[in-house]
């Protein structure tokens, strides 16, 4: 063994040595890019994987949090800003169920259990009622999280004092309430209606109108009333224009927000609303169907004739001489004689139609959208955008309004967009810090891997090269050794003199075999 490993030791001796420098290089890079990819994969692929445990945490409680894992012998991170702590990823489920066993995170909120297990007589006035109002806002978010579709709701009360004079009018109650909704869910009108009726009826003198709902995402839940008297003053038409315009200025901000960014774009939109409202009554008269003359309801037909002989006129006129001869008459004589006479009286049915038309109390006469929006580095995002606001203006004009014959420029003059830089901030979204190896890390191992394998094959290439010319070099050089005299011009052969002559042959036929035979005898030796 001692041997062997001698040998070994001395052949890679011998082969380094006969290496040049730009193969000792290459061999040597080679070696440690192998190294340290075989050290990275193995880092990435055995460490840990964090995954937060709790999110949007006060940091007092992340730090009671902190404190609890390590006494748990639980590893655990802190994330950037102190708000979020890491574990295992396969020990989250078993760490949510232990600590919330022993409380955490204690979030501070109170609830009508407060007064059940604090109550004393040296609380003030003050501090029941910020209590109060403290368990009131808890308990109203907690029915909120029954809806379906909200996550989580956050919830701010504010309560009017109540005054020592019974003269003076009574303050409203207001409430913000901001909802944390689940992805894509749409609200029907008959949640938000239950919504605002479940806020208004939890506190005293709460009108819905005092009540503002929105989401994570701006989006405000506005309460549709059926009782509302429309144009019926110049406030409720003041009202509706704002609404109308808000409602708009929504969609498109939303829109655009999705296209460029939320905080790259500012939307202004303005209306003309005509807010004349018309009753009208229609009666029409129709017929009842198209392809006949109707349906006759009475028909009185009368046929009357006569056939026979009667006296034909004649006589002297009236007022006529008889005697003047300037006068001349034909005396009358019975002839034969037909009369006849038709008469058809038809009365028709028609259709009598009875409309009581109410005119719309609003119609939308014109709109302008303004749009100013950070410069953008694609391709005709202006003139998608202008597609897109022309669409909605086209869609939300009263048709009477528009003109017979609509210009080209129509549409394009009611919108106008400018380009500025905004100073804001960014809107910054949460990233999962969930820990992952990225792409990019995959693609360099790989371009290692095959530039690795490129230098391998051509290694051992060149090595069978080298080793085929070096046994021609000895093959050759054998051949040399064995130029000997001709045996055949010995009269008397011996038995070495037949054994060179095989050997001789065997040279000349089978050259491979006899260097290995030879290289066996010298290994022998």
């Amino acid at each position: 063994m001692k041997e062997r490993l001698t040998k070994i030791g001395t052949d890679l001796k011998q082969f380094w040595s006969s290496r040049t420098k730009r193969q000792k290089t290459t061999y040597i890079v080679s070696a440690v890019a192998v190294i340290a990819i075989a050290a990275s994969l193995t880092y990435f692929l055995s460490r840990t994987e964090y995954v937060p445990l709790y999110s949007d945490v006060s940091r007092a409680e992340i730090g009671r949090i902190k404190e609890e894992l390590d006494v748990q012998g639980v590893p655990s991170q802190i994330a950037p800003g102190g708000t979020s702590i890491l574990v295992p990823k396969e020990r989250v489920d078993d760490l949510l169920v232990t600590l919330a066993a022993e409380g955490y995170p204690n979030t501070g909120t109170i609830d009508y259990s407060f007064f059940s297990q604090n109550a004393g007589f040296g609380t003030t006035d003050n501090e029941f009622n910020m209590i109060k109002l403290a368990s009131m806002q808890t308990e109203l978010a907690n029915l909120i999280k029954g809806i379906q579709g909200v996550k989580d709701a956050n919830v701010m009360l504010t309560l009017p004092t109540q005054s020592v004079f019974l003269n003076e009018t009574v303050q409203n109650a207001s409430a913000a309430i901001m909802l944390k909704t689940e992805p894509g869910h749409q609200f029907t009108e008959s949640q938000i209606t239950a919504l605002y009726n479940l806020v208004s009826k939890s506190l005293p003198n709460l009108s819905t109108d005092d009540i503002v709902i929105m989401n994570q995402f701006s989006e405000y839940f506005d309460l549709k009333s059926s009782e509302q008297s429309i144009g019926t003053s110049v406030v409720n038409q003041m009202d509706l224009k704002k609404t109308i315009e808000r409602d708009l200025q929504r969609k498109v901000q939303m829109m655009l927000g999705t296209m460029l960014g939320q905080d790259k774009v500012v939307v202004s939109v303005t209306t003309d609303i005509d807010f004349k409202q018309e009753n009208r009554q229609e009666n029409l008269v129709d017929r009842v169907d198209e392809d006949l003359d109707s349906l006759a309801i009475s028909v009185q037909r009368i046929t009357e004739s006569f056939s026979g002989n009667g006296a034909v006129a004649g006589g002297v006129p009236e007022g006529e001489d008889p005697t003047d001869n300037r006068t001349s008459f034909v005396e009358g004589n019975n002839a034969n004689g037909d009369y006849e006479r038709l008469e058809e009286t038809i009365n028709n049915e028609v259709n009598r139609i009875r409309k009581d038309i109410v005119e719309s109390p609003y119609k939308i006469r014109d709109i302008g959208i303004q749009v100013m929006m950070e410069p953008s580095d694609g391709n005709n995002v202006e003139g998608d955008i202008r597609n897109i606001l022309e669409t909605i203006i086209r869609t939300s004009i009263d048709k009477t309004y528009l003109p017979a014959e609509i210009p080209g420029d129509y549409w394009g003059s009611k919108i106008a967009i400018t380009t500025q830089n905004f100073d804001g901030k960014l809107v910054t979204v949460p990233q999962s810090s969930e820990s992952a190896i990225p792409w990019w890390l995959y693609a360099i191992g790989a371009a290692v891997l095959v530039v690795i394998a490129i230098l391998i094959v051509a290694y051992f290439r060149k090595r069978r090269q080298e080793n085929e010319l070096e046994e021609a070099l000895i093959l050759e050089e054998q051949r040399e050794a064995l130029n000997v005299e001709d045996i055949n011009t010995e009269q008397n052969e011996t038995e070495a003199t037949l054994r060179k002559k095989q050997l001789e042959k065997m040279a000349k036929d089978k050259p491979e075999e006899f260097a290995k035979l030879l290289r066996t005898w010298i290994a022998e030796d």
